[in-house]
């Protein structure tokens, strides 16, 4: 039986869905305003779609469709003459040129994904809305130029927050994770790529109000080269992360730990972050200390019985987090991933959260790992059984959740 899509899910997708076939009939019935302009953009953004990142770890994968997008919707004049196309035509022809633009990406499979195109329709949708009706009745042309700026700065403020709604509630609605967390790293992400992109939207828009259509491919190759530095970045921090996996993977090349475990920990650790309210760089933190925990490992003569530390008395799990956090010190990875490492075997009440998290998760899988059929449960409540001081309640309930979203199992080792 197929997973049942979330309301919030289909709710935002059949609004993208009406808006769009209602902008398309009104334009099919009235026709096409400014021609040579719609084409103009509509190029645009269909260059944007060809040119988009697959594969990247950023928020917005076609800036530069992104932001002719935009700059259309905030069209007022065309070379000092009102711009004669509405809301309608707007979202049309975005829509139509993000189609187009993505037939290569859908004929091998990889086209856009359905809440992409969502959340571009309904978000160009909101700033054309926003803008347009007061365009065509001169309001920014009344209140002169720091009226008009300021007016801009706050309708941008706004569509960016629309935008990260948008992303942030279909992903509260598949995960379950906290929605504050989420818009949390949605606004924080807007400090990057999603400011250039507003930027560049709003000047390619005035630039066309003053210079005309020529000011579009200029002011395009800025925001080319900035996606150009932002892909090489995203490939770079690839590569770092396949490194520290890869010295992760040490422990269980070594037979110190079972195939897996490394990976299996940090996965379960990261939802539970999710869960408990981190967010971006702690996240990142938290995934590869996670990853890295059982580093120290390499340092003892004899391994511990199946990599199991959560058995050991505390002195020598105190010993392993200590080493541990000399060799990823070492390694020149993130002085904070080491300090995690180090104090995963210090009391509970002085922990970093994030050494917390993976002390309970650490001890979840070796526990349901040991524990056969019903493993799952039989874990979570050894858990919540502990001493005191042992494991974080608040950590050990969000596991709990985490696991009640999914499968009470433990993924096969390999």
């Amino acid at each position: 039986m197929a997973p049942r899509t979330p309301a919030v899910l289909v709710l935002t997708r059949a609004c993208a869905g009406l808006t769009a076939t209602v902008c398309l009939a009104r334009v099919l019935w009235t026709g096409v305003a400014d021609r040579p302009v719609a084409l103009a953009f509509g190029l645009l953004v269909a260059l944007g779609e060809l040119t988009r990142r697959t594969g990247a770890e950023t928020r917005e994968t076609a800036p530069l469709a992104a932001a002719g997008a935009l700059a259309y919707a905030l069209l007022g004049e065309i070379g000092e003459q009102p711009a004669r196309h509405g809301v309608a035509q707007t979202v049309a022809v975005v829509l139509a040129a993000s189609l187009l633009g993505s037939v290569p990406y859908i004929a091998r499979g990889s086209g856009p994904l359905l809440d992409q195109l969502t959340r571009r329709v309904l978000t160009v949708t909101f700033a054309a809305v926003c803008f347009q009706p007061l365009s065509h009745q001169g309001a920014f042309r009344d209140w002169g130029g720091p009226g008009h700026a300021l007016l801009l700065i706050a309708l941008l403020a706004l569509t960016a927050l629309c935008d990260a709604v948008l992303a942030a509630a279909p992903a509260r609605a598949r995960t379950g994770w906290p929605l504050g967390p989420l818009l949390r790293e949605e606004l924080r992400g807007m400090a990057g790529i999603t400011s250039a992109v507003c930027a560049t939207g709003a000047v390619m828009a005035l630039a066309v109000a003053v210079a005309g259509l020529w000011a579009l491919p200029v002011l395009s190759v800025p925001l080319l080269l900035t996606q150009l530095s932002y892909r090489r970045y995203a490939a770079v921090r690839a590569t770092y992360r396949q490194t520290i996996a890869s010295l992760a993977r040490a422990t269980e090349i070594a037979g110190y730990t079972p195939a897996g475990h490394a990976r299996r920990v940090a996965e379960l650790s990261g939802a539970v972050g999710r869960e408990l309210g981190l967010s971006g760089p702690e996240l990142t933190v938290l995934e590869y200390a996670a990853l890295m925990h059982d580093i120290g490992q390499l340092s003892l003569v004899d391994p511990v019985p199946a990599g199991a530390t959560a058995a050991l008395p505390l002195a020598e799990q105190r010993r392993i987090a200590l080493l541990g956090g000399a060799v990823v010190r070492q390694t020149g990875v993130d002085a904070a991933v080491a300090v995690v490492v180090e104090r995963q075997a210090d009391p509970c009440r002085d922990q970093p959260l994030a050494a917390r998290i993976i002390r309970a998760v650490n001890a979840y899988e070796e526990k349901a790992r040991d524990s056969g059929p019903g493993g799952s449960l039989t874990a979570l409540e050894e858990l919540r059984l502990a001493a005191a001081g042992d494991y974080a309640p608040e950590v050990v309930e969000a596991l709990a959740r985490v696991l009640s979203r999914g499968s009470l199992t433990v993924p096969a080792e390999g």
